[in-house]
């Protein structure tokens, strides 16, 4: 545990700690140690940060059909990503989650 708390004591995440404590205590657990929300706000972000990665990789994959003209390729070099649940879906799917669109 000390460990843990001296590399990441100072690093804070992106996940606020309110919003993690909230989720935690809707989800029964309550604790009013900060290391403890801490620690969860880290993993939630690490889940999300390869969730989001992942889906990045789909995306790109999807998108790298090889294009013929110049204009066409000017325009894959400007194009920004968004994710989308086509990339989304197979990202989470790879993590034992499976997303239905309603």
């Amino acid at each position: 545990s000390s460990g843990i708390n001296a590399e990441y004591g100072d690093f804070t995440p992106t996940l606020p700690d309110s919003l993690t404590a909230h989720y935690l205590s809707q989800s029964g657990l309550q604790t009013s140690d900060p290391r403890i929300i801490r620690l969860v706000s880290l993993a939630a972000q690490k889940f999300l940060t390869e969730v989001a990665s992942d889906a990045l990789t789909h995306s790109t994959m999807r998108g790298s059909a090889p294009t013929t003209s110049a204009a066409s390729s000017k325009k894959a070099k400007e194009k920004k990503n968004c994710l989308k649940m086509e990339d989304l879906q197979p990202a989470l799917k790879d993590l034992g989650i499976e997303v239905k669109k309603p």
